[in-house]
């Protein structure tokens, strides 16, 4: 690492507390609205690190807020710490080992995403308190990003209004600034009630809720070809009415998951998915109604704000990966596609290099991006504040996020170093927004004028309370 900075010095005096930090939350990995052991470690050394703690955020029993420092301008850093279902594995083999059949695991690598957002607010609030600078540092510690949505009910209930930028990273395959290219999407429930009936002896009295719930699905189907290419649709049968077939299904519940590029495109097609519901009730003489699960936006992306961290990664330089660390992303690989390997590269927009291991450089922030497009709650708070990422290197090029090999690599030397360098990094664009007044004002400016442009409207509606 170059030019070196004094926050990168309060970052490695904490490095070793935060990385025990992320592989004590890695060996209790819980997922959506139940992460207690996991906000309980982080709450922990919130408390050791003197910050001034909010519990219970936005009345979500698993999300924490510390702040520290006093006036000035508030900067956000955020973290997360939920699991994925099923994806239990050993760590440090480079085979498929589950500790726990059916277990969670981090597949997306959040162990380390929480902790590395508090090790870089940690490292401000040092800064803060030994240069006598006016701000404010604010880690806020989200559960429930795999398909909860706790950051859109944090933005919704007004955690975010006083904050002037907000950042953070996600494990990755390679070091970048994060495209703000994500899909705005909601997940809803619909639920078809019919009237039961035997279905040998007396089939044409029931009226089929899983019919319909089939039917509605097929109507979702066709409607792929008529949707802008960049949308998506996904459903799950969350009731299928039982597991008697010689009984008509009285009633079955369908998730129906729709993504798309912006909200108002989202909203459109959600009201066409609301129709296919009508008419598949219509059809079957059932009943439906419908709840809101989650919701989240689309990110907007904020130059000022990505030139500054983009400034502070090429200050860093790549993460200092060492041979070992190669060699078990090297075994990691075996188990890999080239296809897997390749999609690294398109996230990148450079040639497929079969011979690395893992990215040894910084990429530019202007550079072709292909695929990888997901969803986020993050996106909310890119709509409440101007919002920046980082992507940073911590597992082996080609990793394919949500399976048991990112779990593996999840307590691995290198994870542990890209996490320290993702601290660094955060910690340093926040550092030069408090000193640049004009950064903050470039971010915020063009902020605005993106909502001048296209409003935010909370795709979470407001009767929607979080499944806690």
């Amino acid at each position: 690492m170059k030019n070196a900075d004094p926050i990168w010095d309060h970052v490695d005096r904490h490095r070793d507390g935060f990385i025990a930090l992320s592989d004590a939350v890695f060996d209790t990995p819980e997922t959506l609205f139940a992460e207690h052991k996991s906000v309980a470690e982080h709450t922990r050394m919130l408390e050791a690190q003197g910050f001034r703690i909010t519990e219970n955020a936005a009345g979500l029993p698993t999300a924490v807020v510390g702040e520290a420092g006093d006036e000035g301008p508030v900067i956000a850093i955020l973290g997360e710490f939920d699991a994925l279902p099923y994806l239990s594995q050993a760590a440090g083999v480079a085979a498929h080992q589950p500790l726990e059949e059916g277990g969670n695991g981090h597949g997306c690598g959040h162990n380390l995403l929480g902790a590395a957002a508090l090790l870089a607010a940690t490292a401000v609030k040092d800064w803060l308190a030994e240069s006598g600078i006016k701000a404010r540092v604010r880690y806020y510690g989200c559960p429930a990003e795999e398909g909860g949505a706790a950051k859109t009910y944090m933005v919704r209930d007004g955690l975010f209004d006083d904050v002037d930028a907000a950042i953070s990273w996600h494990p990755a395959t390679f070091t970048a600034v994060n495209a703000a290219m994500s899909l705005a999407n909601t997940r809803i429930d619909f639920t078809f009630h019919g009237k039961a009936a035997h279905a040998a002896g007396a089939p044409e009295l029931g009226r089929s809720a899983l019919d319909a719930v089939e039917l509605m699905n097929i109507g979702v189907n066709y409607m792929r070809e008529h949707m802008p290419d960049s949308a998506r649709v996904h459903y799950a049968y969350l009731d299928a009415g039982g597991v008697a077939p010689n009984v008509v299904q009285a009633k079955a519940t369908v998730r129906q998951l729709v993504r798309a590029s912006t909200l108002p495109e989202l909203r459109d097609l959600m009201q066409r998915v609301r129709k296919i519901a009508e008419g598949a009730a219509l059809m079957t003489e059932t009943q439906v109604t419908s709840q809101v699960f989650s919701g989240v936006s689309n990110l907007l992306g904020n130059r000022p704000l990505e030139e500054t961290l983009q400034a502070e990664l090429d200050r860093l330089g790549p993460v200092p990966f060492d041979e070992a660390d190669r060699e078990f992303a090297r075994d990691i690989q075996k188990t890999l596609t080239d296809a897997d390997i390749a999609a690294t590269f398109k996230r990148i927009g450079t040639k497929p290099d079969k011979g690395l291991a893992l990215c040894d450089f910084v990429a530019p922030l202007d550079r072709n991006h292909e695929g990888g497009e997901g969803s986020t709650d993050v996106g909310d708070v890119s709509w409440a504040v101007p919002t920046v990422q980082a992507r940073v290197a911590t597992c082996a090029i080609g990793t394919p996020f949500h399976t048991w090999q990112t779990v593996a690599q999840g307590k691995a030397s290198a994870a542990h170093k890209g996490m320290v360098y993702a601290a660094k990094a955060m910690a340093a664009t926040a550092c030069r927004l408090i000193e640049d007044p004009s950064l903050l004002r470039a971010a915020q400016a063009t902020h605005r004028a993106h909502l001048d442009e296209t409003p935010y409207v909370c795709p979470m509606p407001d009767d929607v309370r979080p499944p806690v």
